[in-house]
């Protein structure tokens, strides 16, 4: 299957990168948000990526204006009926995923593949909301999107072989690397990545040492490029949470459990680099 038209449901943080890297691949993009204000918003986010990379020399002003050429943005769901990839990356919210997924199958053709970027809810369910299962997949993106390789594909019990290699093609076309993993809580890197952090979160609260102290042992200790705590609070202390109480909820094995502080931190709007504060201050 030749990919030449994809829809991006959010035009947030991720949603942007993803529609960033698809038009930079030369495939048109459409971008679909709630408000006009998140599409522009988005827009913007993209503009501002390419400028960096123009002062860089990475990238010359005719590509970036070709680039931005072959996104648009709506809040019209029509807008994606020819498009024969659409890849939701919304919220990390289980029904609302649902309705917007629902609202994509009704408009999509029957042989459009329908992706969601979720980093840990379960394919297997979300695939239930679609009308052509079988054309179902996860594409699990990394932040930021357009920085990062890895793109980790995950399969409901739904997904067909012909949809998996279509998206392996996809990836590669897009100028990324893929894995695949089975549909479980947290798939392959989160499974193993957000308990490593969680686990950094409860050495913080315990007084174990400080978060500097924790994130300079391991960035030297381990040569890790950016922290855990710094991690987190690029990932977004909200969706951290979400993310550990799914496995939480999935494995029903307490070594999952949230750490406390975590909670309280959300509670108190302190999301990250988002928010302007979580463990550092931004």
């Amino acid at each position: 299957m030749n990919i030449k038209r994809v829809g991006v449901i959010g035009a947030g943080t991720m949603g942007n990168g993803i529609a960033q890297v698809c038009a930079a691949a030369n495939i048109d993009v459409v971008m679909v948000d709630i408000s006009n204000q998140a599409v522009e918003r988005g827009v913007s986010m993209i503009v501002a990526s390419l400028d960096r990379l123009t002062k860089k020399e990475k990238l010359l002003v005719a590509q970036k204006e070709a680039i931005l050429g072959r996104i648009s943005g709506t809040t019209d769901y029509s807008a994606i009926r020819n498009c024969d990839l659409v890849i939701e990356a919304t919220t990390e919210n289980l029904d609302l995923k649902k309705r917007i997924l629902k609202q994509i199958s009704d408009e999509v053709s029957a042989t459009a593949i329908i992706a969601t970027n979720t980093s840990s809810l379960s394919v297997t369910e979300l695939a239930a909301a679609v009308s052509a299962p079988e054309s179902f997949i996860g594409m699990h993106f990394f932040n930021p999107v357009p920085m990062m390789t890895l793109i980790e594909l995950i399969l409901g019990i739904q997904t067909s072989s012909k949809t998996l290699v279509a998206v392996r093609e996809f990836v590669e076309a897009i100028g990324k690397i893929s894995i695949t993993a089975k549909n479980s809580p947290g798939f392959a890197v989160n499974r193993i990545l957000c308990p490593m952090i969680n686990e950094a979160i409860f050495a913080l609260q315990e007084g174990l040492a400080t978060a500097e102290d924790i994130d300079t042992g391991m960035k030297l200790g381990c040569n890790q490029p950016i922290g855990p705590l710094a991690l987190a609070d690029l990932i977004g202390l909200d969706t951290m949470l979400a993310v550990m109480e799914s496995f939480y909820n999935g494995f029903g094995d307490p070594k999952y459990r949230p750490a406390p502080m975590l909670k309280e931190m959300v509670a108190a709007g302190y999301l990250g680099r988002k928010s302007g504060r979580g463990f550092f201050r931004y």
